[in-house]
């Protein structure tokens, strides 16, 4: 029979809460709405199809046709999930003629792609 190494345990030993600690962050605790609202928001940029469009948009305004093309998809495919990017209030889209151009929302939603893309790279 072969012997395992014992594996370091992830918790505590001992159940010993550390009071003053869990005080302190007491009234700091985000509401249930914030973090239901904060969950979506990770969910959608999650998938990575929208995270390959929120990058391409990260560097210019562009249409579905554009988008289209850029990712290989299909133009229905490209609204579909602009559609969802728009509902979470993650990309805009203005009107010229007849066509419509895509960018993100704010300077948060760059600042959160950039965060992730630091983050991953880090290694």
């Amino acid at each position: 029979m072969r012997k395992t190494k014992p594996r370091q345990s992830e918790q505590c030993e001992q159940f010993e809460p550390h009071e003053e600690i869990i005080q302190t962050l007491v009234g700091k605790s985000l509401d249930e709405v914030t973090t239901q609202k904060m969950a979506e928001v990770f969910k959608v940029m999650g998938d990575p199809t929208r995270i390959a469009i929120l990058h391409a948009l990260k560097e210019r305004e562009l249409c579905v046709c554009d988008l289209s093309e850029l990712l290989h998809m299909t133009p229905s495919a490209i609204s579909h999930q602009l559609r969802i990017l728009r509902h979470h209030d993650l990309v805009r889209y203005r009107k010229k003629g007849r066509s419509v151009f895509y960018h993100l929302a704010d300077h948060h939603v760059i600042t959160l792609f950039n965060q992730a893309l630091d983050h991953i790279q880090e290694k």
